[in-house]
């Protein structure tokens, strides 16, 4: 019996004239990952994309479980191939169903007939597939409003197909439909999330991090390359540009109100970031910040740090709270690395009363202090690259 996968899209249906060009590039990213599961042969129709293996050595399990992960897919269904025959829609779902069906005490059958030449209508293929099912799956009744299972049925221009369980996409635009952007990855538990929820609405996502050796340890490097590695399930590559703010940090101790300290580290970090973001062709800065958390993100803090970012700065924590970012965090796989005890360059220095409700002007002023051009290229200057990819040939 043949099985394949079909993948169904989510808001991509919406968008009119554009549509083909997000189809193409969710296509693009399923035939990547495709090649390293063995031979399929991928196509769309009907706001359905269809994953066919084409030889008994195709990893389909793989295949599936990838899939899932995709930005722009928001089902993914294993379902047995059938003739456009009512007969042999019936033959399979008998041959087919009853593992899916083991323990199961209700189903329900959905029909969905694209091919409207087809002579039985949806509630008549549904009814004729539910018969087969209650002569071979013992003790199993129908259910019409609650039932324990859910089978579909579904006729289209290429065939007929016959399915149990619909498991849940990722959801979102696929990878790069939105443009590029720049996140800023630290070692903690909300920039990961920021990541995943802004590559979700199709940006394709560059990372800088920023470190303080020796005042963090090359095990906290480790773990940020570890958290981009986890974040590559969904973004499949990921470079994460590392810069070195330990000089930057050290002038700004002995030089600066110590009250001000974490605002001019953001400041450098920001300016950084825009001119990283510019060479990599990046339209936008990501941030983990949600509103109020630190000193540094109330709403005068990010006032004057956006002052300093010359390109837009997403925040899609903002409004979240911590438990709700820990929920995020653990689906999607970072919280338990996060959460590992390594410091970062913003605990670094940390000042005993920073401030809350700055003053840009003052802020600047206490920046004079320094020589931020030279700090800043001394900086850039220490820059280098690590990635991380889902598969080899991602680079």
């Amino acid at each position: 019996m043949k099985e394949i996968i079909l993948c169904k899209y989510g808001e991509i249906v919406l968008k009119g004239a554009n549509r083909s060009c997000f189809e193409a590039q969710l296509t693009k990213e399923l035939r990547r990952r495709a090649s390293h599961f063995g031979v399929f042969r991928i196509h769309h129709a009907q706001s359905t994309i269809y994953i066919e293996p084409q030889n008994e050595q195709a990893d389909i399990d793989g295949m599936f479980e990838s899939a899932r992960d995709v930005f722009g897919i928001v089902g993914v269904t294993r379902a047995a191939v059938a003739e456009k025959d009512i007969d042999d829609i019936c033959r399979v779902a008998r041959e087919y169903l009853p593992t899916a069906l083991s323990g199961v005490r209700t189903f329900r059958v959905d029909a969905k007939r694209s091919d409207k030449s087809f002579p039985l209508g949806s509630p008549e293929i549904a009814a004729t597939v539910g018969g087969a099912i209650l002569s071979c799956v013992r003790g199993i009744k129908v259910d019409l409003h609650n039932p324990e299972a859910m089978i579909r049925v579904e006729v289209r221009e290429n065939g007929a197909y016959v399915h149990a369980a619909q498991a849940r996409g990722a959801g979102g635009l696929p990878r790069g439909s939105a443009g590029r952007g720049l996140l800023l990855l630290s070692g903690g538990i909300d920039s990961p999330v920021a990541g995943y929820m802004m590559a979700k609405r199709g940006l394709e996502i560059e990372a800088v991090h920023f470190e303080s050796f020796p005042y963090t340890s090359e095990r906290a490097r480790e773990k940020v390359f570890t958290l981009g590695q986890l974040l590559c399930r969904f973004t499949s590559r990921l470079h994460i540009h590392v810069i070195s703010l330990t000089h930057v940090q050290e002038e700004l101790s002995r030089k600066c109100d110590e009250d001000y300290f974490t605002l001019l580290l953001r400041i450098f970090m920001m300016r950084l970031s825009q001119r990283c973001a510019a060479q990599y062709g990046c339209g936008a800065l990501v941030t983990g910040e949600s509103l109020g958390q630190v000193a540094s993100q109330t709403l005068d803090a990010i006032a004057v740090t956006d002052s300093q970012a010359g390109i837009p700065v997403f925040r899609p924590c903002i409004g979240m709270d911590k438990e709700e970012i820990v929920t995020v965090a653990r689906k999607i796989g970072t919280f338990d690395t996060s959460i590992l005890p390594f410091e970062d360059c913003c605990t670094v220095f940390t000042p005993r009363h920073p401030k809350t409700k700055p003053v840009l002007e003052k802020v600047l002023a206490e920046l004079a202090k320094v020589d931020a051009e030279a700090l800043l290229e001394e900086a850039w200057q220490s820059m280098y690259t690590e990635t991380r990819v889902i598969y080899d040939d991602y680079r």
